[in-house]
């Protein structure tokens, strides 16, 4: 990859970029994990207001599958060049002159880009609709949904392009509260929903034209809202957004700049966007598009919690590192990560496992059908595997994009997509409708796991060993810890089960035994057995 300040001939500076270490790091992890922890929250709290007043079936699975449609189109067509390509562009180009007017550049052409390709799809809703879902009165409804949600295309590349350049300035936490502000409005979209008039039993032919504008417009005003709030922090920063008029060979030159990129990243977004396609297909076909959304969610939330943040604040010093050929930081930073995420995630995973279905009972029963809250939970228990892989991957792709190489992790995609369509096709041709739905969740964790293990290949037979040495004793510690963790929390929810047999209190005394005992136990045997980087989070949280 070639940027504005380098292309054709310019060199790359003598000097190293600054690369932030040890308390840097620490304080942007600190003020990322903060406004993580928050966003999942309310983001949680949005998921059951909206599974609330939607429900699971039909109208349910018709707006969130409309409402994953301009994440679909979005990211087949711009969003693996915004999002990964656009930090290393930056990252290069910091510290050299007019740095700030090639920003400035990005984020013009971003913005017409963007316009242009909103405008189109929008336009094209009813056939992008008809792509998907069979039923006529469900399509119709999705339909109308779309041209409301569509426009939401502009508002996602605008936050994402803003968020990349604030995460270049080490203005890490700005970006990362947007999701706040987001699931704030869509919370207060729900509220004024059920307060407008309409059927008591919602189905796609009863939806009222206002209650349709009501979630269509609030949900699109939501993401709005979040790319309003990152241009406000990107202001705040310093950095003044410009509008200047300049000759279109100006404007568009940090384009071409990532056009030896940009081939690949975009066939990496056609293969993700085509297991998309085939699990939406799948999921509205045997009615499980809601379920299988919701059960998403529970999956990302220790993921957006644990890792995102980790994940946000090393891009940078990765792409910084590879910019000046230090591969020992890279490495470095590939084999920091991948040991914090290991400790991190573990626990969770088998948390997950053993405390999903009880808690999305817990969560879902009373505000949607309890046969799908059910659901919810046996999918979340089941792919909870795929939780490391998924992390371990995101980082992987990362270390791929900091070396201005896009065409191995859109092999690994491929690996990851193929084996995802292949799982479900056996899920479709041998299981019932019901485990169909659950194999939907499992068929994503089965190709990170499969993903994760390429890239690992891939990256050692490059870059030689990668430290995971270190990464395997940490795994191996937190394993032992949390083996014991998961054998008294068990124990815990069998002795409460046995003890309470009234349903409604058993599985919160349940969820609460199983969760509280598993936790101590973890703690106590992460003491005696020695777990640094337990000791480092908790210092970490201290100074929050």
């Amino acid at each position: 990859m070639s940027d504005y300040g380098s292309f054709p001939t310019q060199p790359l500076p003598t000097q190293p970029l600054p690369v932030r270490r040890g308390a840097g790091l620490a304080r942007a992890g600190r003020g990322v994990a903060v406004a993580s922890t928050i966003s999942r929250a309310t983001g949680f709290a949005r998921t059951i207001a909206v599974a609330a007043v939607l429900g699971t079936a039909a109208v349910g699975d018709a707006y969130n599958g409309a409402n994953n449609l301009p994440n679909m189109v979005y990211e087949l067509l711009l969003g693996g060049v915004l999002a990964s390509a656009v930090v290393p562009l930056l990252a290069r180009r910091r510290g050299r002159p007019r740095s700030r007017e090639f920003t400035q550049r990005i984020l013009v052409a971003a913005v017409l880009m963007l316009a242009v390709v909103t405008v189109l799809t929008v336009a094209c809703a009813p056939l992008i609709v008809r792509a998907f879902i069979a039923d006529a009165g469900q399509r119709r409804l999705a339909t109308a949904l779309a041209y409301l949600l569509l426009p939401q295309i502009f508002f996602y590349g605008v936050s994402v392009v803003v968020g990349a350049v604030l995460n270049v300035r080490d203005s890490f936490a700005a970006a990362a509260w947007a999701p706040v502000v987001n699931n704030l409005v869509v919370l207060a979209t729900c509220g004024i929903f059920v307060l407008v008039p309409g059927p008591l039993t919602l189905t796609p032919a009863a939806m009222t034209t206002a209650q349709i504008l009501t979630i269509g417009l609030g949900t699109t005003a939501g993401i709005a809202a979040q790319a309003g709030w990152t241009v406000a922090a990107l202001r705040h920063s310093g950095f003044r957004w410009s509008w200047r008029a300049r000759p279109l060979p100006y404007t568009w030159r940090p384009v071409r700049a990532a056009v030896p990129i940009a081939g690949w990243l975009l066939v990496y977004a056609a293969i993700s966007q085509l297991g998309v396609a085939v699990t939406m297909r799948v999921a509205f076909d045997h009615g499980g598009v809601s379920i299988n959304a919701y059960a998403d969610l529970l999956f990302q939330v220790p993921y957006g919690i644990l890792a995102a943040s980790l994940l946000t604040v090393l891009m940078p010093r990765i792409a910084r590192a590879a910019a000046v050929g230090d591969e020992r930081a890279v490495i470095t930073d590939l084999a920091r990560g991948a040991r914090y995420l290991s400790t991190a995630l573990i626990p969770v995973t088998v948390a997950l496992s053993l405390l999903g279905p009880g808690f999305a009972t817990l969560v879902f029963t009373g505000r949607v059908d309890p046969a799908a809250a059910r659901l919810i939970g046996t999918a979340v228990a089941c792919s909870a595997f795929g939780l490391g892989p998924f992390a371990l991957v995101m980082l992987q792709m990362r270390v791929f994009y900091a070396h201005n190489d896009t065409r191995t992790p859109t092999l690994i995609n491929l690996a990851m997509v193929t084996t995802k369509v292949c799982v479900l096709a056996l899920a479709v041709s041998f299981l019932p409708p019901h485990a169909v739905i659950v194999m939907l969740s499992i068929a994503s964790s089965s190709a990170y796991t499969v993903g994760a293990a390429t890239a690992h290949l891939l990256l050692r037979r490059r870059h030689g060993l990668l430290g995971f040495t270190a990464v395997a004793a940490a795994a191996h510690r937190v394993v032992r810890a949390t083996a014991i963790a998961g054998a008294s929390g068990f124990a815990a929810i069998v002795l409460t089960g046995t003890t309470i047999t009234t349903p409604n209190l058993a599985h919160p005394t349940e969820l609460a035994a199983g969760t509280l005992v598993g936790s101590a136990a973890f703690l106590a045997a992460a003491k005696v057995i020695g777990i640094p980087e337990i000791r480092t989070a908790r210092t970490l949280l201290t100074r929050v």
